[in-house]
């Protein structure tokens, strides 16, 4: 235990861009397929109501950030507002998510990488893509916040750029309408308030990550202020871009023309509307978008492991360590980078996702209801109350088979919070 803390040096510019990386300026690219079958091509309207739903969710985590501004995040606010044990479920629950996230992109990335060099094995990208994430993040946080600028700038010209040929596309066609512009809103042939919501729950996949700013409380300068403006800035940029992104897709190839492959369904939008040399641009961008995320989901998770290790949740040990050299918690990073590798042999892309989406939405309603405990106005509870109710809606219209499967962990962590417990009392 050469170093005991972490270091405060993360700005508010540094801090947006870190958590726009974490969630990728490109993000409903990826999904957009599966949403849009899902919602039945409803993917835009899909998006912003996730985003209200996301927006109450990052007050209340900003909130508890000005309140408890260190490592930790959902752990620490339910734990310290609620119960520890509802503390630690919380916890558990997003720790499943940090995990889970670089292994969905691990496996994602691999799969891409095939369409580009189809001559080397998957397994090899798996590989070599777990141990760039775990590289990434074994440097000091100032390094990884550069990478991150880096990033965010490269994604925003292909961002850029595919606006720019989907409305030249729309525009060259020879029969378009008022109605063929605001279909991605409304469609009265095909919308179905079942088919919105189902979609609306795949949509937040979109946003998932603007909690892990807040991981970073005991990095960041003056953290009970700016956790709050970076968290809802965040999730309000990442969803007014992810619209305008899945628009731009939408009037290109409307709903009814099948797509070639809905897991990669915005990389043909993109090929239609820009050609093939634009299809392997965005390809390679998402591939791009992807690393980053995956890097933000080892970043998060080490430091939601540090702030359980030092609280003794988990073994302190081990997950409390900080490097002295880089100040940063290196064994979590390393622990995470191993999980990604494993995980990507073990799941698939859709089981992966739909398991995460069921720890965000666990944790996303522990903060919600912690904020609402700490609410000193009536507006403040109303939007931790509401909040709490969107993502409790969202969660339960989530597969069965995630459910269960999410169910699974929660028990496994009971199991040894309870046996912690008991430790902790045979010692006293």
């Amino acid at each position: 235990m050469a170093a005991s803390e972490l270091r405060r040096t993360l700005t508010l510019p540094a801090l947006i861009f870190t958590g726009i990386i974490m969630i990728q300026p490109t993000a409903p690219m990826p999904l957009f397929g599966v949403v849009h079958d899902t919602a039945k091509g409803h993917v835009v309207t899909a998006i912003l109501i996730a985003m209200f739903g996301m927006m109450l969710t990052a007050f209340s985590y900003g909130r508890m950030a000005a309140i408890h501004p260190n490592s930790g995040s959902a752990y620490t606010y339910v734990g310290q507002e609620l119960h520890p044990t509802l503390g630690f479920m919380a916890g558990w629950s997003m720790l499943m998510d940090y995990i889970l996230n670089p292994v969905i992109c691990t496996i994602w990335c691999a799969r891409a990488m095939t369409n580009v060099f189809s001559g080397i094995p998957e397994e090899l990208y798996r590989i070599a893509f777990a141990g760039l994430f775990t590289w990434f993040n074994l440097r000091n946080i100032q390094a990884t916040a550069r990478t991150n600028k880096i990033l965010t700038f490269a994604m925003g010209l292909v961002i850029l750029a595919m606006l720019y040929f989907s409305a030249r596309y729309f525009l060259a066609q020879p029969a378009t309408s008022l109605a063929d512009l605001t279909r991605p809103f409304y469609d009265p042939k095909t919308f179905s308030l079942t088919a919105v919501s189902a979609g609306t729950s795949l949509a937040v996949l979109t946003y998932i990550g603007f909690d892990g700013i807040s991981t970073l409380g005991e990095e960041v300068i003056d953290a009970r202020k700016n956790i709050l403006r970076g968290t809802v800035l965040v999730c309000l940029i990442i969803g007014i871009l992810s619209a305008v992104e899945s628009y731009a897709a939408q009037i290109v190839w409307p709903y009814g023309e099948t797509l070639p492959d809905i897991d990669t369904a915005y990389v043909h939008i993109a090929g239609r509307a820009g050609g093939p040399w634009f299809f392997q641009i965005v390809n390679l961008t998402l591939i791009l978008a992807t690393v980053g995320s995956g890097s933000g989901g080892v970043l998060a998770g080490a430091r939601l492991m540090y702030g359980m290790g030092r609280e003794g949740t988990l073994p302190r040990t081990f997950f409390s360590y900080i490097h002295p050299a880089s100040g940063i918690p290196a064994r979590n990073v390393a622990l995470i980078g191993c999980s990604a590798l494993v995980g990507s042999f073990l799941l698939s892309y859709q089981s992966g996702a739909e398991l995460l989406n069921f720890g965000a939405f666990i944790g996303f309603m522990g903060v919600n209801l912690a904020a609402l405990k700490r609410g000193a106005s009536l507006p403040a509870k109303a939007m931790a109350a509401t909040g709490f109710l969107i993502c409790g809606f969202l969660w339960w219209n989530l597969s069965t088979s995630s459910k269960l499967y999410g169910a699974a962990w929660l028990t496994v962590g009971l199991i040894w919070h309870y046996w912690e417990i008991q430790q902790r009392k045979r010692i006293e």
